[in-house]
Parts: structure tokens; sequence; C-alpha cells
């Protein structure tokens, strides 16, 4: 029997990804991915869209920072059927968040619960430098709070603010995700802590913007609690546990120009890595030599299946010298 073919696909927030880096328009990127591999090892960022969330069925939905750990071999990942969801909200807790809760209980089929937390989340993001950045101010509080009840996946619904400026600049022009940063930056701290599944979905019920935006911010204009996406990908991420190790993925592929702790953990270990062309960002790291470059997702697709068949590139292509 052969033994699972196993690939990480990552598109880092926060760094205005061509592709990822807006609401959830990756998702046909990992069904593509998903498509050739055993099991598809990505990160919320990836197919989060609002309240859109098209992962295929194969897709492990990891936070970035647990990635990162699993990565460098510090933690495995443990398969699970279905996780108990456990919300966290400002108070007083809003219907949008309720009803969303709902949805998710009788549309998934997933336990989840709501915690109103007493003291608010806090969280600002915005544009310096062309670059994401963001403060978090009260997770400590929140990890005290929701430490009083049983769950296994925790999703955050809170506001964000930023400017508005910034955002009417964003939604008119694209660019960098204002307040993805900020979501990862609280993700990781609160993650960090409990050792959970997290993941962060904006509350802004009563936002509206309504005007013909780039196709890659449609999802967000047609949501309502941007919460549905989290509460899909966590009703059964993987937790940390006996399971899946580094020593089991066959291939990382990311953004081109972009080199990072998760880049940094594959090389040390020789997990081949794909870096796709199409996909730039703002950064303009220098690319390593064992990097493997291609022009696009259907490129690295077909990578893929010649790594999962055992097929070198260099006899697809007629290369091989004597």
């Amino acid at each position: 029997m052969n033994p699972e073919f196993n690939v990480v696909l990552i598109m880092p927030t926060g760094i205005g990804c061509e592709i990822g880096g807006h609401a959830g328009d990756a998702n046909p990127v990992a069904k593509l991915l998903g498509s050739v591999c055993d099991n598809l090892i990505l990160h919320p960022n990836v197919v989060n869209a609002s309240d859109i969330n098209e992962m295929p069925e194969n897709a492990w939905y990891v936070e970035g920072s647990i990635l990162d750990r699993f990565l460098e071999g510090k933690i495995e990942l443990q398969k699970v059927r279905s996780n108990k969801i456990l919300i966290a909200a400002n108070s007083p807790v809003h219907s949008v968040t309720i009803n969303a809760a709902s949805a998710a209980r009788m549309t998934i089929g997933a336990d989840v619960e709501i915690a109103e937390l007493p003291i608010p989340l806090e969280m600002i993001g915005g544009i310096v430098n062309g670059r994401a950045v963001g403060n978090v101010s009260g997770w400590g509080t929140l990890v005290h709070e929701i430490s009083k009840y049983e769950f296994d996946a925790l999703a955050i619904h809170t506001p964000i603010k930023v400017s508005e400026d910034v955002k009417l600049n964003y939604y008119q022009n694209g660019g960098i995700n204002p307040w993805g940063y900020v979501e990862a930056k609280a993700s990781k701290l609160i993650a960090l802590e409990l050792n959970k599944p997290v993941a962060h979905a904006p509350f802004a019920p009563e936002e509206r913007y309504d005007e013909i935006v780039d196709p890659r911010l449609a999802a967000e204009m047609l949501s309502n609690s941007y919460l549905h996406s989290v509460l899909k990908g966590l009703h059964k991420a993987p937790r940390i546990g006996r399971g899946l190790s580094v020593r089991d993925i066959d291939c990382l592929v990311s953004p081109w120009l972009c080199v990072g702790r998760p880049h940094e953990a594959c090389l040390k270990v020789k997990i081949p890595i794909i870096a796709v062309r199409e996909n730039r960002t703002v950064l303009n790291d220098p690319m390593p030599e064992e990097f493997i470059l291609v022009e696009n997702y259907l490129e690295a697709a077909g990578h893929l299946v010649a790594m999962r068949e055992g097929i070198s590139i260099e006899s697809i292509r007629g290369s091989i010298k004597i």
C-alpha cells in the first residue's frame, strides 16, 4: 500500500498575496491542490471568505502558529471527526453571532456554544509603509474568561477597528487586507496559550459598502456575520496530539518571494518547496536555490502529481543528460 501524499499550502496574511490575500480567493487553488493529494494542510487565511468556505473535504484547517510548530517538529496533528466549538464574543452578544451559531448547528451539524466576554477584546488594524500592522489588547483576559468552558476549538467574533479611509481604499482599489494581520496576531497569541485550534472572524454587522468590487473581495460584500467560514473550518480542525507529523509531509506550496518560519522549517528537514511566481506579495525575500519555481498553481499541481507518482521532472521535460 502506498503511503499517503500530504501537502502544505500557505498564503501568509497581510503581505498582499495576489491570490489568497483578499477574501477566500484561494479556495479554488485549495480545491485544485487538494485533488492531487491525500491531505492538504492549510491555514484559515487560505479559505476564509467571511460567510463562505469552500475548502476541500481533505483539507486540514490549522491556525498559523500551530502550523509553524507542526513544521518545526514540535507538535503533531490529530485528525478528528468533529470539535466542540466555543465562540468568544464581546458583551453584549449580538443577534448576528447567535444566528451564525444556530446556522452552523443546523447546516454543518456543529456543536457550538457562546461565551460572552465582560471585558472586550480590542483589535486595531491598519496599513503602515505598505505593510499590514495591528495591536491586540484584552486577549489574556479572554483566555482566563473562557477557561471555565469545555471546548475543543475557539472561534472569536469581535470587532476590528480600521480607519474609514483605509477601508474605503481597500474596497475600491484592493491591495493589502488591513485587518488580516491583526487577526493572525490575535489568533497566534491565544492559540499559543490554549494549545487548541483558534480562528478569528471580524464582527461588523452594520458595515455595508454597496458597490461592485474586485471579485476577490466579493465574498465580504455578500456576508453578514463573517463568522460562518470560521465555524466550518473549526468543525473538523485537527487538534494537537499524536497523529500526523512533519515527517509525513511531502511538499510545501508557497507564494513567490516569501520566506518565513514554514519555509525555514521545511528546508531544515529537506521537504521540497514549490514557489508560485504568479502569486506575488509585497515582500522581496531572496529565493533559496532549493526552491522549485513554477509560474502558476496549474504548474504546481503538475509538479505535485509527478511527486506523488514518483516521476522525476527531468524525465517529463526531456532534460536528462547522459
